[in-house]
């Protein structure tokens, strides 16, 4: 469903990557490793359309995502290295903003459960600003509680999180797999995804 064929992507007068490419079905997961600077940020925009690369083709469901434009971006999900929210605005607040944007029905019953998932439930209606930088990440983590498109997009997703938290994510990640959703993954610290088929590959080797 998700395929890059022969990617290469410059950054000034550097190449960081030539010749890449994979092909990802429903169910599976491509677990992006590297050194800092190997591209891995570099390819999860071009995989969501915000960098061209220098060479190549990224396919959804086998046509070319730059041709299809929003209905490509319906199926998306992305969460970046930033949480992407609202300081001023809180918790509750920023999961209900984003579902909007992504034109996802969420009532607030749905949004508080979301919130108490992720382990802020007392914390609904506090500012963001006033959260630490683990609450914050939790905010934006609620958006895959609820999130039922097909396509995930994950730039380190385990930052900032206790242990526990981790394997709630990684549970998080399993079902979107069971489900027959696709993800692709940076992370620093090895977790253990127990459903779904994971593939790696390693930029920069």
């Amino acid at each position: 469903m998700l395929e890059a064929d022969n990617l290469e992507c410059v950054r000034g007068e550097r190449r960081l990557f030539a010749g890449l490419g994979f092909k990802l079905e429903a169910g599976e997961l491509l677990y992006l490793q590297g050194r800092n600077g190997a591209g891995k940020t570099s390819l999860l925009r071009m995989l969501i359309g915000l960098l061209p690369p220098e060479t190549g083709e990224i396919r959804w469901r086998g046509e070319p995502i730059r041709a299809l434009g929003d209905e490509f971006r319906a199926e998306l999900c992305y969460l970046g290295h930033l949480n992407a929210i609202k300081e001023e605005l809180t918790p509750l607040e920023n999961l209900l903003a984003a579902a909007r944007l992504a034109a996802t029905d969420l009532s607030e019953d749905a949004a508080l459960d979301a919130l108490e998932q992720v382990g802020l439930a007392g914390r609904e209606d506090l500012a963001c600003k006033y959260l630490s930088q683990g609450q914050k990440r939790r905010v934006a983590l609620a958006r895959l509680v609820v999130d039922r498109r097909a396509l995930w997009i994950l730039d380190e997703p385990f930052v900032a999180l206790d242990v526990a938290a981790v394997d709630w994510l990684a549970g998080i990640i399993s079902a979107h797999l069971q489900r027959g959703g696709l993800a692709v993954m940076t992370t620093h610290q090895p977790v253990d995804i127990p459903a779904g088929t994971v593939r790696q590959l390693r930029l920069g080797a």
